[in-house]
């Protein structure tokens, strides 16, 4: 990238892209600002004008990280807003694929989240664990999960597709077969037990 290939009013948004992508390469530990700037093809002083430091940087690909995810969940339920067993299917799937694609970033959205994340951070969280609830908060109500008790099925949820997506990071189970763990997974958490191809 030319220092000319994007105007002065979007450098941020490109450090960001290029920081994600440094993440997927060679993960966490390596990226600086240093090494950043020359990626972005700026000065080493230039990303400091967006963030101040290291953490400020990592801080903002967090709350990146979770706003992407939010929009990937919200638009998978959004496809089945008549079929839970479908809509908990595609939402699962969604998670499971952002995290398996973005590992790094997955790890650093929920390590940037633990003890005294910053308000962005906590924010951008927050609204991911929001958009889970607006997703399901009628199918709670009507005793659609087995559990009669909401906070347990979401963390119940959440256990499942963090889980399977670190088996398939990990390389203990192939991620082709990450949607048939996913799938057998739904029914347990049916009133009725239903596998979501019956």
């Amino acid at each position: 990238m030319t220092r000319q290939s994007f105007h002065h009013g979007n450098l941020r948004a490109v450090l960001l892209e290029q920081a994600e992508r440094a993440l997927r390469e060679s993960g966490v530990d390596d990226l600086s600002l240093r090494d950043l700037a020359r990626r972005a093809g700026v000065s080493h002083g230039a990303p400091r004008s967006h963030f101040i430091d290291r953490q400020a940087l990592l801080d903002a690909l967090a709350e990146r990280g979770f706003a992407r995810l939010t929009e990937d969940v919200t638009a998978a339920g959004a496809g089945h807003p008549d079929d839970l067993a479908g809509r908990l299917r595609a939402v699962a799937g969604a998670y499971v694929r952002f995290a398996v694609t973005d590992a790094a970033l997955m790890e650093l959205m929920f390590s940037a989240k633990s003890g005294s994340p910053a308000a962005g951070v906590s924010a951008a969280a927050g609204r991911l664990f929001s958009a889970f609830d607006e997703l399901f908060h009628a199918d709670f109500a009507a005793g659609r999960f087995r559990s009669a008790d909401p906070t347990r099925t979401r963390l119940l949820i959440a256990a499942v597709v963090q889980g399977v997506a670190s088996l398939i990071v990990s390389g203990r189970i192939p991620q082709e077969h990450g949607d048939g763990v996913v799938d057998e997974a739904v029914g347990l958490l049916l009133a009725d037990g239903r596998h979501p191809d019956r």
